[in-house]
């Protein structure tokens, strides 16, 4: 057992601990490793837990514990139900405690493969990992896929928690044997500031003092080493950021620029320019919560005025005029993907950077890592828990700085557009420099041109529905009905295109995806050259859908759901797909196996059991011509 100790109370510890430093650290690990149990019972032995709770905890450990007639600290953090019936943690609990020379914040992340993304978030705003491992069972898989978050996280110290060591009998050579097997991983992945410590958390040995049991340890207790590590903040020596969360306008005499800063300080007086622009003005005024102040450095919550009338918004970044961060509208970074949705490339997502959203879409990965072996592996998509490298374009250019120098200025998370889920972290590694480099050039023939030579304005229209709905037949009529107007067309169809430009592509989720944004590129370009394009593809999903609308100039899309029920489709079902669908012969197939999102709000929709082909290229084509794409006959 551990040796005797003496502990002050809660008001002791409370007491003058206003002005101490505040750490936050986080433990994680596999299942089972005792991360909670190790929270728990160090919240126990600082006597951080009231009698009524204590007496709480007794009850609750005869239910649900796992410890026999003793007490299981675990259930001091794992406050959710589900959690205490399945014996894991699901949920990031965050708890708070002192100690006479420090203040500590500790998030209990998951150990479970499926909440990874939980360890993600409890990991981001960490300065120390506890990376626990159970000594009978030694280093696992989850061990090193969270260390090498810990590590992409760039966190700056970590503590190799060895724990239950009671049950390998407190044997040394079993501790050296992990710590060589970790070191060596560790050393593979770049980890640095790695310090080992064997504990019984169950038994509290090593954990607020050292234990006589492990009299060969001669290192901290692991309470030691968190009130004594050193923490640097980096953050204040970076060049000066200060993203901005809101404008400030209470009436018309006052205009400030509220955030938190994020790098370096800010002085009245200091010289700034609001990034992505470059407008130079000067800082009148910096107000806090404590009031006004001549200077403030990173982490702090401020409103600064300024000198002048400049356009300042939402998402902008006030630097110094001598320190201009980078901007880029096309970014390489680290994902860790966190979705039960694969990442597919080229569909449209939402990006949030501190206070700036941007849509963006990315490139099949560089590669992914395989957290066991370290190599590099080829991928075509990112799944669950996936951590990889992939190229970013963006809608806009966004201010930035790479992860390793700047976690606030260069991380980032992803947010499905359908659902809002937040899907994916990503660190910027660097800009890729596309809008440096890369610039559009404006021709002197336009569409205005082209528009008065074809006697007619140009557009998509966008036939979308199951196989099997009559798309292409409707197709055909339209653009001879359009033909008898004058109207000059061409037809994008699905098999057609499938054929050349994406002869390459299959039928997965992610190829569905790339075979909509290569064909609604192609659309663009052939509606500014002055025609009507009719795209039929069954184009199953709708943010690939709304990808086409959006890069269109408004008022030229037509969505034109040609609805059917799968019933009727598979009853004429004029190339035997869907015979070959339910007989498995034909995967991911739309309408059988692979889902058809129904348009919401499309121009048209056309009921195609009960409308001919020609009734419905009749209703399309009026809904040009009161466009005003076409004229009437």
């Amino acid at each position: 057992m551990s040796s005797s100790h003496n502990d002050s109370g809660i008001s002791g510890l409370v007491s003058g601990s206003e002005d101490l430093g505040l750490l936050r650290f986080l433990t994680c690990g596999s299942v089972d490793d005792g991360k909670s149990t190790l929270i728990g019972r160090l919240l126990y032995d600082r006597k951080l837990v009231y009698d009524d709770v204590v007496d709480q905890l007794r009850e609750e450990s005869k239910r649900f514990g796992t410890q026999g007639d003793e007490i299981d600290f675990a259930l001091l953090v794992d406050g959710l139900e589900a959690e205490r019936e399945q014996g894991i943690t699901i949920d990031v609990a965050y708890r708070y405690f002192s100690t006479d020379r420090r203040r500590f914040m500790v998030a209990d992340t998951p150990g479970h493969e499926q909440y990874t993304r939980n360890m993600v978030t409890g990991a981001s705003n960490a300065d120390v990992a506890l990376i626990l491992v159970d000594a009978s069972k030694g280093v696992r898989l989850q061990t090193r896929r969270h260390s090498f978050i810990v590590n992409l996280l760039d966190l700056e110290h970590v503590v190799l928690v060895v724990n239950k060591m009671d049950l390998v009998d407190y044997s040394q050579s079993r501790f050296n044997g992990i710590v060589d097997e970790y070191r060596l991983f560790a050393d593979g992945i770049g980890l640095k500031s790695v310090t080992e410590i064997p504990v019984s958390a169950l038994r509290s040995d090593n954990l607020t003092y050292r234990s006589t049991n492990m009299s060969w340890f001669d290192g901290p207790s692991l309470l030691e080493y968190l009130e004594t590590v050193e923490v640097s903040n980096r953050s204040v020596l970076r060049p000066s950021r200060l993203p901005v969360q809101r404008v400030v306008r209470p009436d018309s005499e006052f205009r400030g620029y509220a955030g938190t800063i994020a790098t370096g300080t800010i002085k009245v007086g200091d010289e700034l320019i609001a990034a992505p622009r470059r407008d130079q003005f000067k800082v009148t005024s910096i107000l806090t919560a404590d009031g006004e102040v001549d200077e403030a450095e990173a982490g702090r919550a401020v409103t600064v005025t300024i000198d002048s009338e400049v356009d300042i918004s939402r998402g902008d970044v006030l630097a110094k005029a001598t320190e201009l961060p980078q901007s880029s509208d096309r970014l390489q970074a680290s994902i860790v993907w966190m979705s039960t949705s694969p990442m597919l490339p080229g569909r449209p997502y939402i990006i949030k950077m501190g206070h700036k959203v941007a849509v963006a879409s990315f490139e099949a990965p560089r590669f992914v890592w395989n957290v066991t072996t370290l190599e590099h592996v080829a991928a075509r998509t990112l799944e669950l828990n996936s951590i990889g490298v992939c190229h970013i374009d963006l809608d806009t250019a966004v201010v930035f700085e790479p992860y390793v120098e700047s976690k606030a200025m260069g991380s980032f998370i992803v947010i499905d557009r359908e659902t809002l889920e937040t899907v994916a972290a990503g660190m910027i590694q660097f800009g890729l420099r596309r809008s440096e480099n890369i610039h559009w050039h404006t021709f002197e023939v336009n569409r205005d041109t082209r528009r008065e030579l074809m006697g007619h304005d140009s557009g998509v229209v966008w036939m979308t529905g199951l196989s099997g709905a009559g798309k292409s037949t409707i197709a055909n009529l339209l653009e001879r009905r359009l033909a008898s107007l004058g109207v000059h067309t061409y037809i994008l169809d699905g098999d057609n295109v499938r054929q050349g430009l994406n002869k390459d592509l299959g039928f997965t989720d992610a190829d569905r995806v790339e075979n909509i944004r290569r064909v609604a590129e192609v659309a663009k370009l052939m509606a500014d050259s002055g025609i009507v394009v009719i795209v039929s593809f069954i184009s199953p999903f709708r943010a690939e859908r709304e990808f086409a609308r959006r890069i269109m100039p408004e008022g030229t899309f037509f969505e034109v759901h040609v609805d059917v029920s799968v019933a009727v489709a598979e009853s004429r079902d004029p190339k035997g797909l869907y015979l070959k669908a339910r007989a498995g012969k034909l995967p991911n197939f739309t309408g059988i196996d692979s889902p058809y999102e129904v348009p919401e709000f499309p121009e048209v929709r056309i009921n195609a059991a009960e409308s001919s082909p020609t009734e419905s290229a009749d209703i399309i084509v009026a809904a040009l011509v009161e466009a005003g794409i076409v004229r009437a006959s």
